[in-house]
C-alpha cells in the first residue's frame, strides 16, 4: 500500500496530461486507456480518423478528453492537435503513449519522477530494440534516426523513434512543418536547438505480432524522414552551428573564449592543427555555395574541432578571396595547357575565369591542398612550441 500512496504523492507533484492518438488501433485501445487510467483521468484521446470500431470504444470514455478527426490527418497532425488541447487546459507536461500496445503505462511514474530531477526537459522513452520480436527494419530505422538527430544536434540518444515520450508544452516550438510521422523527429530537434535539455529514459516495450498494428508505410514515410532530415540538416549547417559558436563566443567574451576553447582545448596538437588544415583548405576549394555544409560534414566524420575549422575556413573572406582566384589560375597554369593564353592582371573578369574553369578549379584544388598541409604543419609546429613553453614554466 505504501508505494502506492509514494505513486500518488509523485504524479500530484507535476500538473501533466497523457495524450493518445489512435488510428484504427481498435485491438489495443481500450487496454492502453485503462492502464493509463490507473495512473491519471487526465487524457486526451485524439482519434485520427479511425474506420475501425474506435468510435464505438471510445464512447465508454465520454469523461475524457475526446478529439476526432473526421478522416485521417497523420500522427504528427493528431500530436499537434493534442498539445494545443493540452495547453488550452492548463496542462504543464504532456506525456504521449502509443495505442498499440507496446509501452507499458506503468512507466508513467518514471517519466514524472525524472521530470521532478530536470525540469523542463523532454524525455523520451529508450527502449531495449535488441529484445525478441522486434522487427529488424524498426531496429535500422531507430539507429539511422539516431545518427541524424546526433549530427543535427550533437547530442547522443539511444532511441529517437519512442512515441512515449514527456513533453514541456510552454517551451517545444510553437509553429511545425510536418504532419505525419516525420513529426516526432521535428519536434525533438527543433526542441533541442531551443535549448530544451532532451534525454533517453528506460522503458519497457511489448512487441505482440497478434495484436500489434503499425500504419507506417516504409516507402512514403521514410522518403518524408529524408526530406525532413535533408532540410534539418543544412539548417542545422548554415544557421545553428554556426549561430551557437557566435552565442558561445559572445557569452564568454571572445578573448576567453579563443582562450578556453580552441587554444585550451582537450584535443591534441595533431587535432588542432588537422582542424586548421581542413579549414583551410575547404576554404580555398572551388566549392563556393557548399563551404559550410561541407566544412561541418568533414569535421563532425573526422571528430575534428568544429570551431577551430570554422575560423580557419575564413581565409575566403571576402578581401582574400580576389588574391585565391588569382593564386589558383596561376597555379592551373602550370597543369592545364589552353589554346588562348588567360593574361592574370587587374583586366581579369568573371568571364574569363569561366572560360578557363577547368584551369581554375585544378589550380584551387591544388592550391588548397597545398596550403592546408603547409599551414597545417606550421600550426602543429607552433602548437608544440608553445605546449613545450607552458609546460616548462
Amino acid at each position: 500500500m505504501k508505494p502506492i500512496l509514494l505513486q500518488q504523492e509523485l504524479l500530484s507533484l507535476t500538473h501533466f496530461c497523457v495524450i493518445v492518438p489512435t488510428y484504427n488501433n481498435h485491438k489495443t485501445l481500450k487496454k492502453v486507456l485503462d492502464s493509463v487510467l490507473d495512473y491519471t483521468t487526465n487524457i486526451i484521446i485524439v482519434n485520427d480518423g479511425s474506420t475501425d470500431e474506435t468510435s464505438e470504444i471510445l464512447k465508454s470514455y465520454s469523461h475524457l478528453i475526446q478529439i476526432h478527426h473526421p478522416k485521417n490527418l497523420g500522427k504528427g497532425r493528431a500530436l499537434r492537435n493534442g498539445f494545443r488541447k493540452a495547453i488550452e487546459t492548463g496542462f504543464e507536461y504532456a506525456i504521449t503513449i502509443d495505442s498499440d500496445g507496446q509501452h507499458f503505462a506503468s512507466d508513467i511514474p518514471n517519466f514524472i519522477a525524472e521530470i521532478q530531477e530536470t525540469p523542463d526537459s523532454l524525455l523520451i522513452g529508450s527502449r531495449n530494440m535488441a529484445q525478441e520480436n522486434v522487427p529488424k527494419k524498426s531496429s535500422f530505422g531507430n539507429k539511422f534516426s539516431n545518427f541524424w538527430f546526433w549530427f543535427e544536434t550533437g547530442i547522443k540518444l539511444d532511441d529517437t523513434q519512442s512515441g512515449f515520450r514527456l513533453y514541456p508544452l510552454k517551451l517545444i516550438p510553437k509553429q511545425y512543418y510536418t504532419n505525419k510521422f516525420e513529426f516526432e523527429i521535428e519536434v525533438i530537434v527543433r526542441s533541442a536547438w531551443k535549448g530544451i535539455l532532451v534525454k533517453n529514459i528506460p522503458i519497457e516495450i511489448l512487441y505482440d505480432p497478434a495484436e500489434r498494428v503499425s500504419h507506417f508505410r516504409p516507402f512514403k514515410d521514410f522518403t518524408r524522414i529524408s526530406i525532413l532530415n535533408t532540410v534539418l540538416v543544412l539548417n542545422a549547417l548554415l544557421y545553428i552551428k554556426p549561430r551557437d559558436f557566435f552565442r558561445r563566443a559572445k557569452k564568454k567574451g571572445f578573448k576567453r573564449f579563443f582562450l578556453e576553447d580552441i587554444l585550451e582545448s582537450n584535443d591534441s596538437n595533431f587535432k588542432k592543427s588537422a582542424a586548421i588544415a581542413l579549414g583551410i583548405f575547404i576554404g580555398m576549394s572551388p566549392f563556393w555555395g557548399f563551404q559550410t555544409v561541407l566544412l561541418f560534414t568533414f569535421a563532425a566524420l573526422l571528430r575534428l574541432n568544429k570551431v577551430i575549422a570554422y575560423l580557419s575556413s575564413n581565409v575566403s573572406f571576402p578581401p582574400f578571396i580576389p588574391f585565391i582566384i588569382y593564386g589558383s589560375l596561376k597555379m592551373g597554369s602550370y597543369f592545364v595547357t589552353n589554346e588562348t593564353s588567360l593574361v592574370l592582371d587587374s583586366s581579369l573578369t568573371l568571364d574569363d575565369i569561366q572560360q578557363n574553369a577547368t584551369q581554375y578549379i585544378v589550380g584551387s584544388l591544388i592550391l588548397a591542398t597545398v596550403s592546408s598541409l603547409t599551414v597545417g604543419l606550421l600550426s602543429y609546429l607552433l602548437l608544440t612550441f608553445f605546449s613545450s613553453t607552458k609546460n616548462k614554466k
